[in-house]
């Protein structure tokens, strides 16, 4: 029998549903499409073919149907590294844990896990309404240091070269983590012809001081997104900031999913240029995703 997990680590709740999401293992196909808005999930749902079930908790908003032929689950995971934690661990458990006996099943399932986003353009070749697939994503939160092996799935040398261009605070800052999105998601993805592009996405622990914006309180290093847009380490430049691709490539990589992120730009922090109105665009965004996944 394999691993016992405890009803103190694994919640389930009284219907066999996982504690946060309420999703039931039955609900939960192997390909999942995530956005961080649950009014989002009805935008990605209306391309659906047909609708098997739907639920909604906090801010966890799940549909589950088909798309020509193919079985997926588009789902809202809020804003934030903290709850991507909780939701690719939760998606994991639903598909590779036995509710019943609470062990590890023999068989583990792997997932495509794609999650849709905004973004802010760091670079000129990245405007507003262009596509950005990741790469390579680097976490500012920390999330994957608080797990174990933290550094078989991290480019070490990538992250050494950025954290000493930045003069990295290691003593009050989280240690930088940098991970590939998955090579295969990532090239079926990848559409060029469609103005895609391919990048190094940073993924804050925050929206305004984590990403250099700055209101009433001052900036710890009010010149450190100029030292992100300037860093050039073998032709990977930094392209965009978000809050979640870190956390999704690394917990994906560390269970066994293929993983990646693609988000709209709808600000460039360089230009100063910011779109508000962009929803028609990222519907764009949504169909190309919905063909390859």
């Amino acid at each position: 029998m394999g691993k016992y997990f405890a009803e103190s680590e694994l919640i389930i709740n009284d219907d066999n549903s996982c504690f946060h999401l309420h999703i039931k293992p039955e609900q939960l196909a192997d390909k999942v499409v995530m956005c961080g808005d649950p009014g989002r999930v009805d935008l990605i749902a209306s391309h659906f073919d047909t609708k098997e079930c739907e639920i909604s908790s906090r801010e966890f908003h799940t549909i589950t149907g088909t798309y020509k032929g193919k079985r997926i689950t588009t789902l809202s995971h809020g804003i934030g590294c903290d709850n991507i934690d909780i939701v690719i661990n939760e998606l994991d458990a639903l598909k590779n844990i036995d509710f019943k006996t609470r062990t590890l099943k023999d068989k583990l399932t792997c997932m495509d896990i794609v999650r849709i986003g905004t973004c802010g353009g760091l670079q000129e070749n990245c405007p507003v309404g262009s596509f950005i697939c990741s790469e390579k994503s680097i976490g500012f939160e920390g999330l994957i240091n608080y797990y174990a092996n933290r550094d078989s799935i991290c480019d070490l040398e990538f992250e050494k070269a950025f954290a000493e261009h930045l003069g990295w605070d290691y003593h009050h800052l989280p240690s930088p983590y940098v991970v590939d999105n998955n090579a295969e998601l990532l090239e079926r993805i990848y559409q060029p012809e469609a103005g895609m592009i391919k990048g190094v996405t940073i993924s804050c622990g925050g929206f305004y001081g984590p990403q250099g914006r700055e209101l009433r309180i001052p900036l710890a290093d009010p010149q450190r997104n100029e030292k992100i847009e300037s860093f050039d380490w073998h032709g990977y430049r930094i392209t965009n900031f978000e809050m979640e691709s870190a956390a999704v490539a690394g917990l994906c990589r560390h269970l066994g999913h293929r993983g990646m992120t693609v988000c709209m730009v709808i600000a460039n922090r360089v230009a100063k240029e910011m779109n508000t109105n962009y929803k028609n665009n990222i519907d764009d965004l949504i169909e190309l995703v919905l063909e390859k996944i």
